[in-house]
């Protein structure tokens, strides 16, 4: 697996071009493991219109049998990645998001398996610049945050989607994520009996009602 740690700024999908990106929230999405950018975009047109939407490319080319597919970490232990594997993939797109030449307003996170872990380790790092999370069949990362404390006196408006047949993510990241969501966020958990690694219409129809939820108050709070 190549180490590279930065987000290919080229290979970048946007729903909307540069002069309709002004002053509109930006909803980031990160694919899963062996995937690529253009895989949760598909779902662009299911989702709210209020936020631009870009789907990053992971930094990593994910090693044999996977191919033309990426990574945001490595998996030699799913579900308790090394965190300092997690900590440069954070800071990649950290990093890009202040390339940026002009700042969104709000920024909302959405990641599916490695994607969902990256957008509550997102969070965790930068609470202050996310406004919420959606995690699909993810997981939190082991260890601590800094920032863990900030989130438990205010917590962020977290989705958590996953299937009763998934047998991907480990029983222990599983907990693990149980454990911390309901303490470090106003928590929507779903839970879709049968579904196996995946995201169903049911889940995309709750997530697309959490995401409505999210626009409808941030549109709702005044300005200074």
């Amino acid at each position: 697996m190549t180490t590279s740690t930065t987000i290919d700024n080229a290979a970048v999908l946007w729903s909307a071009t540069g002069a309709d990106r002004a002053d509109r929230p930006l909803l980031l999405i990160m694919h899963g493991y062996g995937s690529h950018e253009g895989d949760l975009f598909s779902l662009a047109p299911h989702l709210p219109l209020e936020p631009v939407i870009a789907a990053l490319r992971a930094p990593l080319v994910a090693p044999a049998p996977v191919t033309d597919g990426w990574a945001w970490f490595p998996i030699s232990e799913p579900g308790s990645p090394d965190p300092a594997t997690v900590a440069a993939a954070v800071t990649a797109v950290l990093d890009w998001l202040d390339a940026l030449p002009q700042q969104p307003p709000t920024i909302g996170l959405l990641g599916f398996s490695q994607g969902g872990a990256m957008a509550l380790e997102l969070l965790r790092a930068a609470p202050d610049r996310f406004s919420f999370a959606v995690n699909l069949s993810g997981f939190i990362a082991t260890g601590s945050q800094f920032s863990d404390a900030e989130l438990a006196e205010r917590p962020a408006p977290v989705f958590w989607g996953r299937g009763t047949a998934d047998g991907i993510i480990p029983t222990s990241a599983i907990e693990r994520t149980q454990a911390w969501l309901p303490n470090h966020s106003t928590l929507t958990e779903r839970i879709y009996e049968g579904l196996a690694h995946s995201i169903s219409q049911a889940e995309l129809g709750d997530v697309v009602n959490f995401l409505r939820a999210q626009y409808v108050t941030v549109a709702a709070e005044p300005t200074a």
